[in-house]
């Protein structure tokens, strides 16, 4: 059962904070072409009134969520934009495509959309609790000792660049001393 789903689940994206199938994906899934789903959809309209059963992608949400890939043949992006439809809007879907390949397709996108739920909503037990939290101080111990060990390093450097200073403050030329004149010296008149 969870096989049959995965085709589905791939097919279902996080846009707006929603979880949507894209009209694209949809048609391809109920065997028929985009733009037929598209007019049925938009003859249909009352139906999908509000963004809680379907909405039309921005070209900006398009290309953040890298669905709309540059046709490399013609340069161009996707012509129309597509819907998102979420699980009421796909449920909504089936009646308005009557045909028994879209209630067959309708009830295995239902069944994709719940199993997101029901992973999401598992109980936490207390095996699975206790196992999170040796993880989390495993964790929090392993952090301690590299600051622990920063800070020695930090330390050690310090000294060291503090003795450089001091060596080379040792190098550093001292104020000359006043020089004799070599050579014949004449008294100044």
């Amino acid at each position: 059962m969870e096989k049959q789903l995965e085709p589905i689940r791939n097919k279902i994206y996080e846009i707006r904070g929603q979880r949507v199938m894209l009209d694209f994906d949809l048609a391809a899934a109920y065997g028929v072409e985009t733009a037929q789903l598209k007019r049925q959809v938009r003859r249909n309209m009352e139906r999908f009134e509000g963004d809680d059963f379907m909405f039309e992608l921005t070209r900006d949400e398009l290309s953040r969520c890298q669905i709309g890939t540059l046709d490399v043949k013609r340069g161009q992006n996707i012509k129309y934009l597509p819907f998102a439809f979420t699980q009421i809007g796909v449920a909504m879907l089936s009646s308005i495509l009557r045909s028994k390949t879209a209630i067959r397709v309708n009830r295995e996108i239902m069944r994709a959309f719940v199993s997101f739920y029901t992973a999401s909503t598992l109980p936490v037990t207390s095996d699975r609790l206790s196992k999170i939290e040796s993880e989390i101080q495993h964790i929090k111990q392993e952090m301690e000792e590299s600051l622990a060990d920063q800070n020695d390093i930090n330390e050690s450097t310090r000294a060291q660049l503090d003795a450089i200073s001091e060596a080379l403050a040792e190098l550093q030329p001292r104020e000359p001393k006043p020089r004799r004149r070599i050579g014949f010296i004449q008294e100044e008149r």
